[in-house]
């Protein structure tokens, strides 16, 4: 009796185990799927913007230029106070990391190299796609899905008209325009913040800093920040647009994805910066 009851709880500890892989083997399947719908949704509302962008006009139904221009100041007019803020405190942290750790080998003046390289290739771009996403990237799924929960969407394809060129496409251009030039005026602040402190903390006149960051930096150096930027600006107009258009259960659920798009955004703005760094400097 001993040896059949024993027998039973260990057959019943093995069916919970197996029940318990079974789940979990569910839920990364489900996660997996819902994740490749996500990108292949992005990808095929990517391709809608284009198309509208191009034939719109030929069909009667053109891109809205006042809301693109709308968009375009919500993108990057509106938002140079916080980037300007940021990019100088960031490339004051730079000069002041730079130095300290050059100082170990008696080479602080050396500096300049690090902080031209590190703010045209990297901080630059991603300093400003981050802001972007949760500042804008952030609004844009709210709205969407406020729309969608009031079901103003439903009600733009009743009368015949497509969102994703209504609300979707004036976005879109808006983010590829400014925040490629957030980035550039970003790599500007930054070394100008990285410079006054230089020159305070070393004595280096700011025309000698100056000399050195243009000798130093070559256009793809630049155009490398650049190009990233622009492909921050596409993810996080197609992550904002995905979550707002799932966005269930009220206010609570635009709530819930509106952070989800904050999140998805950064992650994905990292992942793309380590790939393009990868791929560029091979």
């Amino acid at each position: 009796m001993a040896e059949a009851e024993g027998e039973r709880q260990t057959l019943g500890g093995v069916d919970a185990f197996v029940a318990r892989a079974k789940a979990f083997c569910e839920r990364v399947g489900n996660a997996t799927v819902s994740a490749i719908s996500e990108v292949g949704l992005g990808a095929w509302l990517l391709f809608q913007v284009l198309f509208w962008i191009v034939m719109g006009r030929g069909r009667a139904q053109p891109v809205r230029i006042p809301a693109t221009f709308e968009r375009a100041m919500e993108v990057g007019i509106r938002a140079l106070p916080i980037v300007t803020m940021m990019s100088v405190t960031v490339g004051m942290m730079l000069a002041i990391q730079g130095i300290y750790s050059l100082r170990i080998f008696g080479a602080e003046d050396q500096v300049t190299i690090g902080v031209a390289f590190s703010v045209a290739r990297e901080f630059g771009p991603l300093i400003t796609g981050i802001l972007v996403a949760g500042r804008t990237g952030s609004s844009l799924a709210a709205r969407i899905g406020t729309m969608r929960i009031s079901q103003e969407i439903d009600a733009l394809q009743v009368m015949g008209i497509d969102p994703i060129r209504f609300i979707v496409a004036p976005a879109l251009i808006a983010m590829t325009i400014m925040v490629p030039l957030l980035t550039f005026w970003a790599d500007v602040i930054m070394l100008a913040g990285a410079g006054w402190y230089v020159s305070m903390e070393l004595g280096m006149s700011m025309g000698a800093y100056v000399d050195q960051i243009r000798e130093l930096l070559r256009p793809t150096d630049v155009m490398h920040g650049i190009w990233k930027s622009l492909l921050f600006g596409v993810e996080i107009t197609l992550v904002g647009v995905i979550n707002g258009a799932n966005v269930q259960g009220g206010a609570e659920g635009v709530g819930r994805m509106t952070t989800r798009s904050v999140v998805l955004s950064i992650s994905a703005i990292i992942v793309t910066d380590m790939i393009f760094a990868f791929i560029t400097t091979r």
